[in-house]
């Protein structure tokens, strides 16, 4: 009987090609893991497409530990590289014999439009690449036959966020951080000296970067390329400025996006726009060029959990294609990864700058998407509002905060206030939540009163944990109705949207009750109904991630076991998000609870890792994980097995995750719940609709659900939904990190 030889392991190859983003290095770091998880081998291909033509050391295995220390890195480790050659056969003949001779038949490359035009040319050549090449005598017919068909992957990684059809891309948000802390640094000199700065950012012809930040920063002006601005336009900006000085705001920022031009097509220079203000204003202007600065240092929280899912899911589309034959970018939409045609996508991609050059800006703008022109409809009514003031006898619309404090509920009610007087409402702001409620305090809120608070930690307003009880009702009402409350407004947490719930439900008995109610999503627990993200979850997840990054920087030089503890209550959003983003090798979560005997098996699994070599070991732990296996408990319990292998230390990282300034995510994020929360409140009144709802994102657009279903959305015993987007990702957790072995398959 002859023996059939072992099937060859599938080779995979990645590269990072074009310009480098933040990010690339944890998508690098998922697919090399993934694909040794499942069984295939791995070259890092250096240099881009020119180590693929160059071939040698350019081609190289990557194991496990090469890229054990990566994540948190900027650019990419593997090096990037514009190649000229590869754009002519004779460049792609060379690669593919290069690839041919290792085994290497699937790609997934990390790069923008242009690196992931080059895969699939190759993509389409490569049957013609391989009859040339047998017919050179460079290889056998054979070896040809064993790799016929080249699959192919493509991530983009591009911090102007170009790729049509998807909402983020890898590099965009913390190039968007980078942006800030410049906006933030230059807001404070210029209050100083009552002074204008123009700020350029990248983008060529997507002006994704530009909007976000004007938004996020609370800047003045912006001009991005899919918009040019119409024919006086100097005038125009001029004004807006005249307008925020008169009001008595101290600083002015201009955004520019590098790609800027004006309906002639004629480019608009930073410096041309300092020169405008200069000469209108009379006011002394600085110009800022933030240039590469935006490329650089460690990813954000986003970059790292999204990248390492974007690798997984490449490798698991070179291992079994979702089409087979058809070449896939795969992006996020949203929060979830979607699978493109790589041909379409560019293509679509690369007609932006054709239709804005054709005048088109209506298509350029739809080319970016529903997200991209709702951001730039806020910016508008923000900086052009309707009116400044609320019209004599307007309807009456109060903000209350409740529940736990999260980054961005300032941002949140500022942006209320301005879009809410705009839209001819006044508004009214509720001092300390429900409690403050209950005694009447509460003061109205002027468009110069929230002058400052888009980018500031905290509550201006004020807030309470505490629900109201039945009891309380009754003066709730009277508050509400002594104030003339048209409509409230409700953003926090669950204990907000509890009580929003409370009062809706009792509207048959309290007629104070009988007014729109709107809950708004802010919670670092992340664990609202009818939302895949709350205001603050953002913010709080990368203040986890960079407690984990100098926790294991402090370990760096002996062998440590660390066992970090996230808030979360019995929601695990922020352990698992936290885990992936900071490299750990196990996550306990509430959703999965945990057993004695699996700890036990953990702590075998570590006495036996560390005894080999290990040096580093990092657990993250949800508060509410279990309420007898604590952190302390887990921490007492590897320490005594660890037979002086290795050193243990616990830490909660506790309310840090709670302050500071909220994140561009998050501002951007409470710039459109509260939005479309105002837009639903205003339709409800004209309507004569006295109902209740709550807002949140799902599926990349922003929605409103009736407060009426908002219990049957809930696990109330654990105060979290009962479907949570998120859990997808233990899989991609267990496929990068070296966890101690299989997990049960359940959920509380």
């Amino acid at each position: 009987m002859n023996e059939q030889a072992p099937a060859q392991p599938v080779r995979i190859g990645v590269l990072t090609s074009g310009g480098d983003a933040q990010g690339m290095n944890a998508a690098v770091r998922a697919v090399v893991r993934t694909a040794i998880h499942r069984g295939a081998e791995v070259f890092a291909i250096f240099e881009g497409y020119q180590g693929m033509i160059d071939g040698g050391n350019g081609i190289r295995p990557f194991g496990w530990d090469d890229v054990g220390s990566i994540l948190a890195r900027g650019g990419t480790v593997i090096g990037t590289f514009r190649s000229t050659e590869f754009r002519t056969r004779e460049g792609r003949l060379k690669a593919t014999r290069n690839l041919i001779e290792r085994g290497i038949d699937r790609l997934v490359v990390i790069g923008g439009d242009g690196s992931l035009t080059g895969l699939d040319t190759l993509r389409q050549e490569w049957p013609g690449l391989l009859d040339e090449l047998v017919a050179n005598g460079d290889i056998t017919a054979e070896l040809a036959a064993q790799h016929a068909n080249l699959i192919i992957a493509g991530l983009v990684g591009s911090i102007d966020n170009d790729l049509v059809g998807v909402d983020s891309t890898i590099g965009s948000d913390t190039a968007l951080h980078r942006i800030m802390d410049a906006i933030d640094a230059l807001s404070s000199t210029a209050a100083s000296h009552q002074r204008s700065f123009v700020l350029e950012v990248m983008g060529r012809h997507c002006g994704y970067l530009a909007l976000a930040a004007a938004i996020a920063g609370g800047c003045d002006y912006v001009l991005i390329p899919e918009n040019p601005p119409a024919e006086g336009w100097e005038d125009d900006m001029c004004q807006i400025l005249r307008t925020a000085r008169a009001r008595g705001r101290r600083d002015s920022i201009v955004v520019v996006a590098e790609g800027a031009t004006d309906r002639a097509g004629n480019p608009i220079r930073s410096e041309y726009v300092r020169q405008v203000i200069e000469d209108h204003l009379h006011e002394a202007t600085r110009t800022t060029i933030l240039g590469h600065v935006q490329r650089g240092g460690t990813p954000s929280a986003y970059d790292r959990w999204a990248s390492t899912w974007l690798g997984y899911e490449a490798v698991k589309e070179l291992l079994n294609p979702s089409v087979p034959g058809e070449a896939k970018v795969i992006g996020m939409l949203g929060n979830d990864v979607v699978r493109l045609p790589l041909a379409g996508a560019v293509q679509a991609t690369q007609r932006v700058p054709d239709l804005i050059a054709s005048g088109d800006y209506i298509g350029a703008m739809d080319a970016r998407g529903p997200s991209f022109n709702e951001l730039d409809a806020i910016f508008s009514e923000l900086t052009k509002p309707a009116r400044f003031v609320a019209p004599d006898g307007a309807k009456r619309i109060a903000i209350i905060h409740a529940g736990g404090l999260a980054p961005g509920m300032n941002t949140a009610a500022s942006i209320a206030v301005r879009l809410g007087i705009s839209r001819g409402f006044a508004m009214v702001g509720i001092r300390n939540g429900f409690e403050g409620l209950r005694k009447g305090d509460a003061r109205d809120l002027g468009w110069d009163d929230v002058e400052g608070w888009i980018g500031s930690g905290g509550a201006e307003l004020g807030l309470r944990r505490a629900v109201p009880t039945p009891e309380d009702l009754y003066k709730l009402s009277r508050s509400l109705e002594e104030l003339r409350v048209d409509g409230l407004l409700v953003i926090g947490g669950w204990n907000a949207y509890q009580a929003a719930y409370l009062l809706h439900s009792e509207r048959s008995r309290y007629p104070a009750f009988r007014i729109p109610i709107v809950a708004v999503p802010a919670s670092i627990d992340n664990n609202l109904p009818g939302t895949e993200l709350a205001v603050g979850a953002d913010t709080a997840l990368n203040v986890d991630v960079a407690s984990i990054d100098m926790i294991k920087m402090s370990g760096a030089a002996t062998t440590r076991c660390f066992v970090v503890e996230t808030m979360g209550r019995y929601c695990g959003f922020l352990a698992l998000m936290s885990g992936i983003a900071g490299g750990a090798e196990r996550v306990y979560l509430n959703e999965e609870g945990v057993e004695l005997g699996e700890l036990a098996y953990d702590v075998a699994w570590l006495q036996r890792s560390f005894a080999a070599g290990r040096r580093l070991f990092l657990a993250i732990r949800n508060e509410e994980a279990s309420d007898s296996y604590t952190t302390e408990f887990m921490g007492q319990m590897l320490e005594g097995a660890s037979n002086g292998n290795y050193d243990v230390r616990t830490h909660i990282i506790g309310h840090l995750q709670q302050g500071g300034e909220p994140t561009p995510a998050d501002r951007l994020l409470a710039a459109r719940v509260v939005s479309t929360g105002l837009r639903r409140m205003a339709q409800a009144l004209e309507a004569g609709e006295p109902d209740g709802w709550y807002v949140g994102l799902q599926f990349s657009k922003i929605t409103t659900s009736p407060m009426s279903h908002m219990m049957d959305d809930m696990d109330v015993r654990h105060r979290r939904p009962k479907k949570q987007w998120w859990m997808q990702l233990q899989r991609v957790l267990q496929a990068v990190s070296d966890q101690p072995g299989p997990r049960r398959k359940k959920t509380r």
